[in-house]
């Protein structure tokens, strides 16, 4: 896992091809990640399948009652059959971009 802080968004890159210890190493650390808003890249893992990004869903939604973002950056997704309780997208660009729309969203109150 490697940490990398980028003003008010900190990038958790996954590093050894095990998304479950990624996923529970990050939710053990969460409570050190709660003011941030997160991006969780995984591309390092092409294997990863849809059905595997479930296993976000609980971190997600624990990340998001602190109004802050959680996004995940995965290749090879159907983006369009992922559920809507996570966010996924291809690229660290357009995870910068999601974060910086949800903040203004949050600062207009919505």
């Amino acid at each position: 896992m490697k940490v990398e802080q980028k003003g008010h968004i900190t990038i958790i890159r996954e590093t050894k091809g095990d998304v479950i210890a990624f996923v529970e190493n990050i939710s053990n650390q969460h409570s050190t990640f709660s003011k941030q808003n997160l991006i969780l890249d995984i591309t390092h893992d092409s294997s990863i399948k849809l059905g595997d990004l479930n296993i976000f869903k609980e971190l997600s939604k624990k990340h998001l009652k602190l109004k802050k973002s959680l996004v995940i950056v995965a290749e090879n997704i159907d983006f369009d059959k992922v559920p809507n309780s996570i966010t996924v997208v291809p690229s660290i660009l357009e995870a910068h971009d999601i974060i910086e729309m949800d903040e203004i969203e949050r600062d207009l109150g919505f």
